[in-house]
């Protein structure tokens, strides 16, 4: 019998290589893309369950809105690196469940502070609705409010 020399690679090789290419470079490509493109995503999400929050607090409490501790608790505060109920982004203490921070996203309303009546309702100037911006260095994501209390995303761009 006469000894063929086989020279290189069969197809199972090369297609192994190629889908250990494929998976390092997936992986190589995950490390590059930075959290911030998906941080305005995530906090948006969250700013939504905290606002939902302080206005189930509001409508469940049965407190006038006078009392210097009901305003600050169930008032939602929004300022560049706090979304919360007033009391909370002022003590910022990790027992309290209703305000949230990041350093990797900043916010913005133009309605600040937000009460609620005993409804859900938005009062005074987010009487007709608002919106909480969610900024990263990426995107802006929108939190709604409307006239009527309820709570949605507004997307991203």
């Amino acid at each position: 019998m006469d000894a063929k020399l086989v020279r290189g690679f069969t197809l199972v090789e090369l297609i192994v290589v190629i889908l250990l290419l494929a998976i390092i470079s997936a992986y190589a490509a995950s490390r590059f893309t930075s959290r911030d493109s998906i941080a305005a995503q995530v906090m948006q999400q969250q700013v939504i369950s905290i606002v939902r929050q302080v206005q189930l607090n509001r409508m469940h409490s049965n407190v006038e809105l006078s009392a210097a501790n009901a305003t600050n608790n169930f008032t939602l505060a929004v300022s560049s690196n706090c979304v919360g109920s007033q009391a909370a982004c002022i003590s910022r203490s990790e027992s309290r469940s209703d305000w949230v921070s990041s350093d990797n996203v900043s916010f913005s309303s133009p309605s600040s502070p937000i009460q609620f009546d005993l409804l859900g309702n938005p009062l005074g100037s987010a009487a007709s609705g608002t919106v909480i911006t969610v900024s990263s260095t990426s995107q802006d994501c929108l939190v709604n409010i409307n006239d009527q209390g309820y709570v949605f995303s507004g997307g991203c761009s």
